[in-house]
């Protein structure tokens, strides 16, 4: 690693060739590999962007020397696994979400950091999405006043995903909406309970031995007197996609539209009441930003959406989080600080999950998160 700049190898390019452009004009970063299995796919991906170092083991790359971290973009059973492998191989890891599969997963790779020095991030686009960018500000500058309680869900028809998706458990993928109700205060989750709500089709239940159609936790914050509830949906609920967060506090209280693309709602308190909800269009944090990512916010990585991976365009483009991932893991790096979220940070989003379905399958019993993932 330089002085002024991080050689990055990005790993998996369907979702993962989002970010190529991010990193290649980032003034700290080099876009130095890339790792495909498919060689046909390495290397039309490689052509279009002048990548000159292509790997299709991702076993080799890490090997190179000269890779200093890596960005994985594969599919979720692989996380854990490959992030293990990295921080072992002596590389910094950004990994898309979720952190893991397992408990035992979160454990080992919160436990390498520990052991190395080394630094992992968990690529939750949520927190870093405008919306919630905006609401952390309001919480910054004290105009929400008390948080009160939070809430958020994410809804997605995943029928038609391949591979891993039929059947999988709502809250086994629930870091869009546990990351933002534990982001905004910065906050570890010290326990849950879940409750299971519907039936999935039939031929659906065998995949990961669960039938349920929704699963709603409930969350409480440590050292706290919060609680949020959030719920996930994946198979046979009628519902546009969405990703929401809702705020409440004693000064104001934020709420995520209904329909996307519609505005935001922000309440004031003690307003005669036809005056307190109103409809606000939420800014663009840019601002935050090199100069040379910040059209990455509204203009997205490809001219057209052909191009684009389905979790891009399905999910409105991530509330232009791309370019502040990015952001956030190169300066962590180059100014030896903690990312957020960390790796005890993105064990504990992720593990809130994992342990929320292991509530629904007992009838809602509460789990306590274990205490490697608490600060």
């Amino acid at each position: 690693m330089s002085n002024d700049k991080i050689n990055i190898a990005i790993i998996g390019l369907g979702f993962g060739a989002e970010f190529i452009p991010i990193y290649q004009r980032h003034p700290n970063a080099n876009m130095y590999a890339i790792c495909q299995r498919t060689q046909s796919k390495l290397d039309e991906v490689g052509d279009a962007y002048g990548i000159e170092k292509r790997y299709t083991s991702y076993d080799e790359l890490l090997k190179d020397p000269e890779v200093d971290a890596v960005h994985i973009n594969t599919p979720i059973p692989n996380h854990g696994e490959q992030s293990i492998k990295a921080l072992k191989a002596g590389k910094h890891v950004a990994c898309t979400v979720p952190m893991a599969t397992t408990v035992e997963e979160c454990a080992e790779i919160v436990k390498l950091t520990q052991e190395t020095g080394l630094t992992y991030m968990m690529m939750e686009t949520v927190v870093y999405s405008r919306e919630f960018l905006y609401m952390k500000e309001l919480y910054d500058n004290g105009e929400l006043g008390k948080i009160q309680f939070l809430k958020a869900s994410h809804q997605q028809d995943m029928d038609g995903w391949p591979d891993y998706w039929p059947g999988l458990p709502p809250m086994h993928y629930a870091t869009h909406c546990v990351g933002p109700v534990l982001g905004l205060t910065r906050s570890d989750a010290e326990y849950v309970s879940c409750f299971p709500s519907g039936t999935i089709r039939k031929e659906l239940h065998k995949h990961y031995n669960s039938p349920y159609a929704v699963e709603t936790a409930h969350i409480k914050f440590k050292d706290s007197d919060l609680s949020a509830q959030v719920y996930r949906s994946l198979f046979d609920v009628a519902r546009q996609y969405r990703e929401s967060f809702e705020v409440y506090g004693e000064k104001k209280a934020v709420e995520w539209p209904l329909i996307e693309g519609k505005p935001l709602v922000v309440h004031t308190a003690k307003k005669p009441e036809p005056e307190i909800p109103e409809e606000v269009e939420c800014p663009d944090f840019a601002k935050l930003l090199p100069k040379e990512i910040q059209p990455f916010t509204t203009g997205g990585v490809y001219d057209s959406d052909e191009h684009q991976h389905l979790s891009f365009t399905q999910g409105a483009g991530h509330g232009g989080s791309h370019p502040h991932l990015v952001h956030e893991f190169v300066d962590a790096l180059m100014s030896k600080r903690s990312p957020y979220p960390n790796a005890k940070q993105s064990a504990n989003i992720t593990c809130v999950g994992i342990l929320a379905h292991e509530s629904a399958q007992k009838g809602g019993e509460i789990i306590r998160l274990p205490e490697f993932t608490l600060s």
